[in-house]
C-alpha cells in the first residue's frame, strides 16, 4: 500500500485537465502510442464535441514501481457533483491553473472543496507556452489563494509535454499513501456507476479496506441488496479484469445486478457474511433547476422511463418523478443542478436512445408555508395552492462568486443588481483581478444570466454558484386564458411587480403562432383574477357578399349583419385547439 498514490486533477473549464492527463498516460506508457488520441479520457462523443469534460473518469498508471489511479474531472460549475465524489475517493487533487487566465471562480470553488476533504494539494501552472502566457503574475495569484512557497508551483505545458514528469514526481513525493488494512473487514465507496448491456451494473469504488475478489458475496449497506462479484478489476482507462481489489486501490466491480434502483452512488459495499460499518458516503445532492420531460410521441413512455433510469445510474445528481401535463400527455419533472445539465441530459436522451422530446421551461422549485401550518416544496406551477391558503411563499437563494477584472466591476454590479442581487463585498486577487460576492435568487441566474455576465465583461469574467436557503419571495402564479377558458400547462410563477411584462411576453407569443380561428379570440394574462396583459386574435373572415351582383345596398349590409350575429354567437360558445407549436412557442425558454 505504500506504493499507491491516489489523487485527481482539479480545475477552471478549459484550463487544460483532459490534456493533463493525455502527458500522465503517454510518460506511463498506460495507452498505446497507436491508440493515443486527444483527450483519451473523454469517452463520450458530446465531451469530444464540446470539448468539455462531463463524466469523472478514472484511469491507473504505473510509474517507477508506483500505482497511481487519476480521476480526470469535470470543470464546469453544473458538474461539481462530479468534483466532490472524486476527491472522496483520493488523497491529493493537482490545482491547475491557465498562465494565460489565471486563478477563475471555478479553480477557487473546486479548491475549498478538496481543502474541506483534507487533500494534499499540488499548484499547478499550465499553459506556459502560449504567447500571452503571465507566470509570475498566476503564481502570485496562487500563493496569495493557498499561502503557499513559489517554488512549491510547477509551470507546466500539458500541450507540449514539457516538465510533466516533474508533475508526476511532486505527486509520488507529496502524497500520502493510502490508509486500510487488507486484511480488515471489506469496505469499498461506490463514487460512480454505470450500466453494461452484457454486465448488468458496473460500480465504480475505492476500496477502503480488506478485498474483494471475483464469485465473493457483496452487501449494499443503504439498499440492503445482496449480491455475488462476477468479476473486479481497473481502469486501463477500458475494463481490465483483475484476480482482487484490496485496501487503497480505486477499481470496478461487475455487481450482477440487473435492479438499477440497488445501486447507490455513495453506498457502501461489504462481505455478506463479515460485515462492516457503512463508510460515510456523500451530501444529498440538491436539484436546483426543474423542467418536464415529455415525448413526442405518447407511445414512447416505457423507452423514455428506462433511458432515465440508466442515465440516473451514471449520473447521481439528477432527480424525476412520473408527472402527468394536460397538454403534453405522461412523462417526467426532473430536476438538475444546472441549465448545462439539463441540456446535456436533453442530448443524451436524443443520441443513446433515440428519443424525441418535448422540454418545458426550466423552473426553480419553491417552499410554500400554507395557513394549516403545512410546509410543501412546489416544482410546478400547477402545484401552487389558492392564493387564500398561503402564508408565505420563498424561494432558493445562491451565493455567487464572479471573478473578473477590474475594469468591467461596474458593469458587472449593475447587472447583478438589475437581476435582484444583494451585495456581500469584493476580495482582490490581486490589484487588477477581483471576486465579487453577492447572494442572488436562483430564478435571475436560471435562464440567461451567464451570457449577459460574458457580454457585459468582454469574454472575461467567470461565475460559480452554490446554493445558500431559502428566502421569503413575493411570487404569484399567472394564468393565460385562451378563449376566457384558462390553460393550465401554460401558468407560470413570476414575480408580481414583474406579471405584466411577464404576461405581454407570453400573449405575444401566443398571438404569433396560434391558428385564427372563425371568430374572434381573446388572450388574456391574469394574476387572481385580475386580468394583467391581454390582447385579440382576429378572425377568418369568409366574403359573404361574393355571390352578389349589382342590386341594392341593403342586402350586402343584411348579410353582414347576419355574419356578424353568427361570430358573436361562436366567440361566447367556440372552443380552440391549441396546437402543439404554441405550447412549444410559450414553453420553449
Amino acid at each position: 500500500m505504500n506504493n499507491i498514490r491516489n489523487f485527481c486533477i482539479i480545475a477552471h473549464i478549459d484550463h487544460g485537465k483532459s490534456t493533463l492527463a493525455d502527458r500522465f498516460l503517454e510518460i506511463t506508457n498506460t495507452v498505446d502510442k497507436r491508440k493515443m488520441k486527444d483527450q483519451v479520457l473523454d469517452r463520450m462523443d458530446l465531451e469530444r464535441e464540446r470539448g468539455i469534460t462531463i463524466k469523472l473518469q478514472p484511469v491507473r498508471m504505473h510509474y517507477q514501481g508506483y500505482q497511481m489511479n487519476l480521476i480526470d474531472t469535470p470543470g464546469h460549475v453544473d458538474f461539481t457533483y462530479e468534483v466532490s465524489r472524486s476527491l472522496a475517493a483520493v488523497e491529493a487533487a493537482v490545482l491547475l491553473v491557465d498562465a494565460s487566465q489565471g486563478v477563475e471562480a471555478q479553480t477557487v470553488a473546486n479548491l475549498y472543496l478538496a481543502l474541506e476533504q483534507n487533500l494534499t494539494i499540488i499548484p499547478v501552472i499550465n499553459k506556459i507556452d502560449l504567447p500571452a502566457a503571465r507566470p509570475e503574475k498566476v503564481k502570485k495569484e496562487l500563493v496569495s489563494l493557498l499561502g503557499c512557497g513559489e517554488e512549491e508551483i510547477i509551470e507546466v505545458s500539458a500541450k507540449t509535454g514539457k516538465n510533466v514528469e516533474s508533475v508526476l514526481q511532486a505527486i509520488i513525493n507529496n502524497t500520502p499513501s493510502p490508509e486500510g488494512i487488507a486484511s480488515d473487514k471489506a469496505q469499498a465507496l461506490i463514487f460512480d456507476s454505470e450500466f453494461d448491456e452484457y454486465k448488468g451494473v458496473v460500480a465504480y469504488v475505492r476500496m477502503v479496506s480488506g478485498l474483494v475478489k471475483a464469485d465473493d458475496k457483496i452487501k449494499f449497506l443503504a439498499t440492503g441488496a445482496e449480491s455475488e462479484v462476477l468479476e473486479v478489476g481497473f481502469f486501463n482507462p477500458d475494463y481490465q479484469k483483475l484476480d482482487k481489489l484490496s485496501a487503497g486501490e480505486i477499481g470496478y466491480m461487475v455487481t450482477g445486478l440487473k435492479n438499477l434502483e440497488e445501486v447507490r452512488v455513495g453506498d457502501t459495499i461489504s462481505s455478506v457474511k463479515d460485515q462492516a460499518k457503512p463508510l460515510l458516503g456523500y451530501k444529498e445532492v440538491k436539484p436546483m433547476v426543474f423542467a418536464g420531460i415529455f415525448c413526442q410521441e405518447g407511445d414512447e413512455y416505457h423507452e423514455l422511463r428506462e433511458a432515465i433510469e440508466k442515465l440516473k445510474l451514471n449520473d447521481a445528481s439528477l432527480f424525476y418523478e412520473p408527472e402527468n401535463s394536460p397538454a403534453l400527455g405522461i412523462g417526467f419533472r426532473c430536476g438538475f443542478l444546472g441549465l448545462l445539465h439539463l441540456e446535456i441530459f436533453q442530448e443524451r436522451l436524443k443520441r443513446e436512445y433515440n428519443l424525441d422530446l418535448v422540454i418545458t421551461t426550466p423552473s426553480v422549485a419553491y417552499k410554500i408555508n400554507k395557513k394549516d401550518g403545512q410546509e410543501i416544496i412546489i416544482h410546478s406551477p400547477q402545484e401552487l395552492p389558492e392564493q387564500n391558503l398561503i402564508v408565505s411563499v420563498e424561494e432558493p437563494f445562491v451565493r455567487i462568486d464572479v471573478v473578473t477584472p477590474k475594469e468591467y466591476i461596474g458593469a458587472i454590479m449593475k447587472l447583478i443588481q438589475e437581476r435582484k442581487g444583494e451585495y456581500l463585498n469584493i476580495e482582490y486577487l490581486e490589484e487588477n483581478r477581483a471576486i465579487l460576492h453577492y447572494d442572488i435568487p436562483l430564478a435571475s441566474v436560471l435562464v440567461d444570466f451567464y451570457d449577459n455576465l460574458k457580454s457585459v465583461s468582454s469574454g472575461y469574467a467567470s461565475l460559480n454558484y452554490e446554493f445558500l436557503e431559502y428566502r421569503p419571495a413575493d411570487v404569484v402564479r399567472m394564468d393565460i386564458l385562451v378563449a376566457e377558458e384558462p390553460v393550465e400547462a401554460l401558468s407560470t410563477i413570476v414575480y408580481q411587480q414583474e406579471a405584466h411584462q411577464a404576461g405581454k411576453r407570453i400573449i405575444r407569443a401566443l398571438k404569433e403562432t396560434l391558428p385564427k380561428q372563425m371568430f374572434v379570440v381573446k388572450l388574456q394574462a391574469a394574476v387572481g383574477g385580475a386580468v394583467v396583459a391581454g390582447d385579440r386574435l382576429s378572425a377568418v373572415r369568409k366574403d359573404v357578399t361574393a355571390k352578389l351582383y349589382g342590386g341594392d345596398v341593403t342586402r350586402k349590409r343584411k348579410l353582414l349583419e347576419k355574419q356578424k350575429k353568427g361570430k358573436k354567437k361562436m366567440m361566447k360558445a367556440g372552443k380552440v385547439n391549441i396546437p402543439q407549436e404554441a405550447f412549444m412557442a410559450v414553453l420553449k425558454r
